[in-house]
């Protein structure tokens, strides 16, 4: 057997492989709920053959939506209609299940990606945006400094959305602390020039990243791990040291893994993108815990994924545009690398004839 189809653990969360699927924004929801898209998309993906599905970020107040059109779990009521989605997957496939909470600070209130992803104003449904810093991400609107008061309430809202999330039957929550989003804009100097107790010295900055962690880990007995953009891309922005340092404290209070990904945050980053551009990043951090390390970004040949394993590179990779892409990646990888992997009864009579024993029940 290959070492990417051998088990692996997140927390007590045992995968039957280490392929993971990367949350992906579908901007398709009605009010913060998921609809007859997100059944059929995420149908799709729970037979992949993938050990884990990590479902869109979902924000954690109205107001931390990217779009108005983006999943949300603020209410009991939207936590009741996740659990429909995740009831409907149970009952035709074993893929676990995780669910990312986030909040998009002053990256919120914007169109969807395919109309231009330009800020929306109030006439357009827009809203006022939160985040560490008045300081504004590109064009967008100046976002409102959080006051401590604001900052309190969010750390609420991610424990409340955990409690929901586990109610709802995941398995597994991912913090959202990349991609230039809330938590990640606590992180950089670059957008936290804070001069309280969440601003400053790095100590300062990680403090929300941790506090929302330690306090959703005591709420809920899921597996909790975090996402992180390893750096900014950028001179003067978040970068590795800060990453490692912070991978480190968050293993020291039960992080299930880190999730590492980059970039996000600035307008001005450079980034030269090739296959396994982002690894060396999940390497780097990988040597410096136990915790296992998720890699991400342009993972799409088997062999490559297989690599990335089997040199201890990261114990995981994540596929997000290259599983829309081909949502039977996994399959194809089993073939290649000669391992079988487990598909649905409805689909094994689809088994090539040139690859007979692929499928298992």
């Amino acid at each position: 057997m290959s070492h990417l189809f051998s088990e692996g653990q997140l927390g007590d969360l045992t995968l039957s492989n280490r392929i993971i699927i990367a949350p992906m924004c579908q901007y398709s929801a009605a009010e913060g709920a998921p609809t007859d898209w997100h059944s059929v998309h995420l149908g799709t993906l729970a037979q992949s053959g993938a050990g884990l599905l990590i479902i869109e970020a979902t924000s954690v107040t109205p107001e931390g939506r990217i779009s108005p059109w983006d999943l949300g779990i603020w209410s009991d009521e939207l936590g009741d209609a996740l659990q429909r989605e995740v009831e409907k997957i149970r009952r035709w496939s074993p893929i676990k299940l995780g669910i990312q909470l986030g909040h998009a600070g002053r990256k919120a209130s914007v169109d969807a990606p395919w109309k231009g992803g330009k800020a929306l104003s109030g006439s357009e449904g827009g809203w006022e945006t939160l985040a560490p810093s008045a300081l504004a991400f590109s064009e967008n609107p100046t976002p409102k400094a959080m006051s401590s008061e604001e900052i309190a309430q969010i750390k609420q809202a991610f424990v409340d959305g955990a409690r929901r999330a586990q109610r709802a039957g995941f398995d597994l929550i991912e913090l959202h602390a990349a991609h230039g989003y809330l938590l990640h804009q606590f992180l950089s100097p670059l957008s936290n020039q804070r001069t309280d107790n969440y601003g400053g010295s790095l100590e300062n900055r990680m403090r929300l990243v941790l506090e929302i962690f330690d306090e959703v880990k005591a709420a809920v007995s899921l597996p909790v791990g975090v996402r992180i953009s390893a750096t900014d891309w950028t001179e003067g922005g978040w970068d590795i040291d800060g990453s490692i340092q912070l991978a480190r404290a968050l293993e020291g209070r039960g992080c299930a893994y880190i999730h590492v990904s980059s970039g996000g945050l600035s307008p001005a980053q450079q980034i030269t993108i090739s296959p396994n551009y982002q690894v060396p990043f999940a390497q780097q951090i990988q040597q410096q815990v136990a915790m296992p390390a998720i890699a991400v970004g342009l993972i799409t040949e088997p062999e490559q994924a297989e690599a990335i394993i089997a040199t201890g590179q990261a114990e995981f990779i994540a596929l997000a545009r290259g599983m829309l892409y081909d949502p039977r990646w996994p399959w194809h990888a089993a073939a290649k690398l000669g391992d079988k992997i487990a598909v649905a009864p409805q689909y094994q009579r689809s088994e090539p004839h040139h690859l007979r024993g692929l499928f298992s029940v």
